[in-house]
């Protein structure tokens, strides 16, 4: 990937390149350097070193885990990046571990944790360095993700929580900060379409200068074409979110309105983007409110999709303000919308095939205590046809399965949950069989080309059936055969008829 900002010269004259860390390092505050720029900076694995951006924070040096020849890398995740102003310059501190910790939650909605349950934070986090101001991403089984702010320190500066740090949580002073922040690490399996959205709009909101020495204009908009669930709307929050943009979404149906006028004035989060800028537009469904004039049948249409290009082409902060309009069918748009200097660009966003599902799995159950007997690859084989929602779906069901269980393990023992093991509040391999029962795939809704990796090896039983069917696919798609030397037409087709076991 490329670098996040431009980057800054750090100790002994080494500059490095802003990457997305690791799926299994975000939220632990950790680094990834080359070991070749490790011994020349005079570091060691695990030493705490400061990053400084526009803001400061900490982080502990690992090794990356590729071999990178060309490109002097430092991996950190979003958190990191958030904290530090995603700026590069590192130089080696000295820290302390950290005796009390005070922190507030961002989501103002949630109850503050209890005091037994805020120094069970200190375990989660044990490890982790920080100082003040930093953000933290805690995740609690059963609660999902929740984030803090550092508040204060005790001792000042940087400090690593251990198990034994005294955690306590006050209630936040500011409030109407999203807490749903959502990264780059947070998207699974779309590396080539995330790089191209990143051309797109963070290139000219964050280099204009170069824009302007080459002598382009900025791409006005962007079409994100895919199925429902693959990804669309995360990948326009991340990008906003990354890039620190102002973000407006828009719900194409509910742009509609019976009234005359009020479609059009609904349109108007333009103005709001161009007071804000840089600023991103993301209109949801948007074949829902600019479907091809010559088949619509009322004016409003007819007007919302002559509206929607006059704002399109009226945008004088080209550059600043970046629309993103996400459909399912894109067949049903108005040409005009579809051509060079309004939407720029389409990308298709495909389901995921068996790589991504992996990756996708990985992000969706890092939160998660998962049972040593889950085997989160073979649960990328089984699940051809799920798409980025309907595997956080799964996650979420196999989470609930388990808390099923576990809570009829508990009654029935007449125990209660806070004298149950750790290691039964486990997610095992069988809730998410049981759960992959629930989940309909929503690419199978529709035709959807991709190469099994079952075998006829992993079907027990069934010898003779196997053999015939065998032999006679190998006969049918045997060039040699004419029909005319055989008695009979050669077969078009099989059909399976089985018994449902009760």
């Amino acid at each position: 990937m490329i670098d996040e900002k431009k980057p800054r010269l750090i100790s002994k004259g080494k500059t490095l390149i802003v990457h997305e860390s690791l799926v299994d390092d975000v939220g632990k505050g950790i680094a990834r350097i080359r070991t070749e720029d490790m011994a020349e900076l005079g570091l060691a694995v695990g030493d705490i070193v400061y990053i400084i951006g526009s803001n400061k924070t900490v982080a502990k040096v690992m090794p990356v885990a590729e071999y990178h020849p060309d490109r002097k890398i430092i991996q950190i995740d979003g958190i990191t990046r958030e904290n530090a102003g995603a700026g590069l310059d590192d130089f080696k501190t000295h820290y302390h571990p950290a005796e009390t910790l005070l922190i507030s939650p961002i989501d103002v909605t949630r109850p503050l944790p209890q005091e037994d349950e805020s120094q069970q934070l200190a375990t989660l986090l044990a490890g982790l360095p920080v100082t003040l101001g930093d953000k933290l991403e805690v995740s609690i089984f059963g609660f999902g993700r929740q984030y803090f702010v550092i508040e204060g320190t005790v001792p000042q500066g940087a400090v690593v929580i251990n198990p034994n740090t005294l955690v306590k949580v006050k209630q936040p002073d500011i409030s109407g900060e999203r807490a749903s922040r959502v990264s780059y690490e947070d998207i699974g399996g779309l590396d080539a379409e995330l790089q191209k959205v990143r051309e797109v709009i963070e290139f000219p909101m964050k280099y204009p200068e170069l824009f302007r020495k080459l002598g382009i204009e900025a791409p006005n908009g962007l079409l994100l074409v895919g199925p429902s669930g693959t990804g669309k709307t995360l990948i326009a929050r991340a990008i906003a979110n990354e890039v620190k943009a102002h973000f407006i979404h828009v719900n194409g149906p509910e742009v509609m309105h019976k009234f005359y006028g009020e479609s059009e004035a609904r349109l108007r989060v333009f103005d709001e983007a161009n007071a804000n800028a840089p600023s991103i537009i993301f209109i949801d469904e948007i074949d829902a409110i600019v479907p091809k004039r010559t088949e619509s049948i009322g004016n409003v249409e007819k007007r919302v999709v002559a509206q929607l290009l006059v704002l399109m082409d009226g945008l004088v902060t080209r550059g600043k303000v970046v629309v993103i309009g996400a459909t399912n069918a894109p067949n049903l748009l108005d040409p005009a919308l579809r051509r060079p200097g309004r939407f720029d660009r389409e990308i298709m966003i495909n389901p995921p095939n068996r790589l991504a599902r992996l990756e996708i799995l990985r992000i969706h159950t890092r939160p998660m205590s998962l049972h040593p007997d889950v085997d989160l690859g073979k649960l990328a084989e089984l699940t051809h046809g799920f798409v980025g929602a309907d595997l956080a779906a799964l996650v979420k069901e196999a989470g609930m399965v388990a808390l099923r269980r576990i809570l009829s393990q508990v009654r029935g023992r007449g125990q209660d949950l806070s004298s149950t093991d750790q290691l039964e509040l486990q997610v095992k391999n069988q809730d998410f069989l049981t759960a992959y029962r629930e989940i309909e795939p929503s690419a199978l809704r529709e035709f959807l080309p991709e190469r099994p990796g079952v075998k006829l090896a992993d079907v027990g039983n069934l010898k003779e059936i196997k053999k015939n069917l065998i032999s006679l696919i190998e006969l049918c798609l045997d060039p040699s055969v004419n029909e005319k030397d055989i008695d009979g037409a050669l077969p078009r087709g099989f059909f399976f008829v089985g018994i449902t076991p009760h």
